[in-house]
């Protein structure tokens, strides 16, 4: 049995996440941080699949844009991410409140798994250019990622999100049927994800596939996933994955979303330079500092298009030249600015 019980504050995370390669700043959370009991949805933030359990207590968040915005304003500075939702939206309405909220706070907002109840209200549209819809990966489902038509049909970009598992999502025939599915519907990107493997993920793989596998695999399917070492195949296949993801004309990261407040310069540029560092072959050390001048233009609130049109750029900024040579070509390049 779930309980909902509702709470006149929202609750917010604060603290950089990684979202399928781009950074997220913080976190709104409309339906608590703990999954609905019930779900198989695959968490690109934690990258497993929750435990099911028959009963749970989900706090649920005000239906109040208001209170979700001074919430959205006390955020660091960068993306916000909005979710997960509940099946509860259509009479709780808090996933709307905080999405219209972070969005009137002036963030930039991944919406995670958005039902269709809790899309910004049509006269927020003018205003959906700041928000990007992002859909994970349900097992089980009619529709491997069920919320995606209804949030492009409400004008959104959308992207989704998948996990990479032997035996099952990672096999060709299965990542054909996730990306055609994901391009027909509309989705401008298809990021694959290598889950996490401790004890706890292992076992929340074996249970969702338990739910949707044949029964004569079952026991396979567990031997293959705790007794071997799959993750660094997951990681060589990666590549392969993409390769499939961009012949069907989809981007391989998550769509970065323009807050109504950010100078799109700004969202370019730190976008640029998430992508460099995910799929570039990159050593640590380098990654590491392209994501560190990803926070450093995140949190420097002033228009560096600006900046650099002034030939003040090199002046400003922090980073070696080859960092540097990245942003300028972001902000000098109009074509990589909007999402809108």
């Amino acid at each position: 049995m779930i309980v909902f019980e509702t709470s006149p504050q929202p609750a917010v995370r604060a603290g950089e996440e990684d979202l399928g390669g781009r950074r997220v700043a913080g976190r709104l959370l409309p339906y608590g941080a703990e999954p609905e009991p019930g779900s198989l949805r695959y968490d690109p933030i934690t990258r497993k699949f929750p435990r099911r359990r028959a009963e749970a207590v989900v706090t649920v968040g005000p239906a109040s844009a208001e209170a979700w915005r001074e919430a959205a304003l006390r955020l660091p500075p960068g993306p916000v991410l909005v979710g997960p939702g509940s099946r509860a939206e259509e009479v709780r309405g808090a996933y709307r409140a905080a999405a219209e909220g972070a969005l009137a706070a002036g963030r930039a907002v991944y919406l995670l798994d958005p039902p269709e109840a809790g899309l910004p209200r049509e006269s927020a549209a003018a205003g959906t250019a700041g928000m990007v819809a992002l859909c994970s990966y349900a097992a089980g489902s009619e529709a491997a990622f069920p919320e995606l038509r209804a949030a492009k049909a409400r004008g959104l970009v959308c992207g989704v999100l998948f996990p990479l598992i032997p035996g099952w999502t990672a096999e060709p025939a299965a990542i054909e049927s996730l990306v055609a599915e994901a391009a027909a519907a509309g989705a401008r990107a298809a990021t694959p994800l290598v889950p996490e493997a401790d004890g706890e993920a292992r076992r929340a793989i074996v249970e969702a596939h338990s739910l949707v596998g044949e029964a004569a695999d079952t026991e396979a399917f567990f031997a293959l996933i705790h007794h071997r070492e799959w993750v660094a195949a997951m990681i060589e296949r990666l590549p392969a994955v993409r390769s499939r993801c961009a012949a069907r004309g989809l981007g391989l990261l998550p769509p970065r979303p323009i807050g109504p407040r950010e100078p799109a310069g700004n969202a370019a540029a730190s976008a640029r330079l998430e992508e460099h560092a995910e799929l570039d072959a990159l050593a640590e050390h380098r990654a590491e500092a392209l994501r560190a001048a990803v926070r450093w233009i995140d949190e420097s609130g002033r228009d560096l298009a600006a900046v650099d049109r002034e030939g003040n750029f090199r002046r400003v900024f922090p980073f070696d030249g080859d960092v540097a040579a990245e942003v300028e070509a972001a902000l000098r390049l109009d074509v990589l600015r909007p999402v809108r």
